[in-house]
């Protein structure tokens, strides 16, 4: 019996991979890499983080498929009943910001509606962004953004095309954060998705984040699905924190797997004026990722709040 239910599954496999091969080379053909800056929506009251903390959270939500083998085997309602178990879980921890990775728009392979919009309306995120990365007539999704307070400078950027797989890249937004009684500081917040198939474009995609990321001066939090851990062989995630001058929460911990138990995919970067003051990969099962949560503060009002 299990051999059969393995044999299944990985012929169910062979035939979506053909079909995602066929919609990648679709995309290569009549995509190419974007960047574009978008102004906050019009009429959007100016908020901001004022808690000396920020708690942050980065999920790949896996097409809401939740363990599933595949979204196509799921109604409509079992995915929107996953979501509202993700829902109820952000709204439990209440971050300020949440990164999410196979963020699905309305998908014929997933239900047919807004996963993010469902998602910021049903754990009360009144702003959020949608990078919809790869995109064709079968699916549209990508990385996206929550967030409790104002997102502004929204830049939505689409790696180059890497067929057969599926494009990848992110999304990024600012939010001001006045933790004490001075200015506010902007602060860059990116939700990032890396190709999961070859060592090259993990490589080519990690050096074109590095290139946004040379051109701006505001404090930075990357959340994400990087499909690479600490040690592998082409170290994406160690490359990125030792060039961009980042700080990863115990980058060498064992106990901190996010993914099949064993492989640490889904990281948490920030620069130095930053520092962490907890990381936890929890338990729930809401998708074949682990969510990461962590709370962070300004370096600065660390080392005063030590001096006192």
């Amino acid at each position: 019996m299990n051999n059969n239910r393995s044999i299944q599954r990985h012929g169910l496999r062979a035939v979506l991979f053909l079909v995602a091969t066929l919609c990648s080379m679709q995309m290569a053909c009549s995509s190419v890499s974007s960047e574009q800056e978008q102004p906050v929506q019009p009429g959007t009251p100016p908020t901001m983080v004022t808690s000396p903390t920020m708690k942050v959270v980065t999920l790949n939500l896996a097409h809401g498929r939740k363990d599933g083998i595949n979204q196509l085997l799921k109604s409509e309602g079992a995915i929107r009943r996953n979501l509202e178990e993700i829902a109820t879980f952000l709204d439990k921890h209440g971050a300020d910001i949440v990164a999410l990775q196979e963020a699905d728009a309305p998908s014929f392979w997933s239900g047919g509606f807004d996963h993010v919009a469902l998602l910021a309306e049903q754990a009360g995120y009144p702003f959020y962004e949608n990078s919809h990365q790869a995109n064709s007539w079968f699916f549209s999704y990508g990385t996206a953004l929550l967030s409790r307070a104002n997102l502004s400078g929204v830049m939505h950027h689409t790696f180059k095309p890497s067929p057969p797989t599926m494009n990848k890249g992110y999304t990024l937004g600012q939010i001001a954060w006045q933790p004490v009684a001075a200015e506010p500081v902007l602060v860059d917040i990116v939700s990032v998705h890396i190709d999961f198939s070859r060592k090259s474009v993990r490589e080519q995609q990690s050096a074109e984040l590095r290139e946004t990321l040379a051109g701006r001066d505001n404090p930075i939090i990357i959340m994400g699905d990087f499909n690479s851990d600490w040690f592998a062989d082409e170290q994406v995630v160690r490359t990125l924190a030792e060039r961009a001058d980042l700080h990863v929460y115990r980058p060498d911990a064992e106990d901190l797997a996010t993914y099949s138990n064993t492989k640490r995919y889904d990281w948490i970067l920030i620069s130095k004026q930053l520092e962490f003051v907890s990381l936890e990969v929890l338990p729930d099962i809401l998708s074949d990722h682990s969510a990461v949560v962590a709370e962070i503060r300004m370096r600065a009002l660390a080392e005063s709040a030590g001096a006192l």
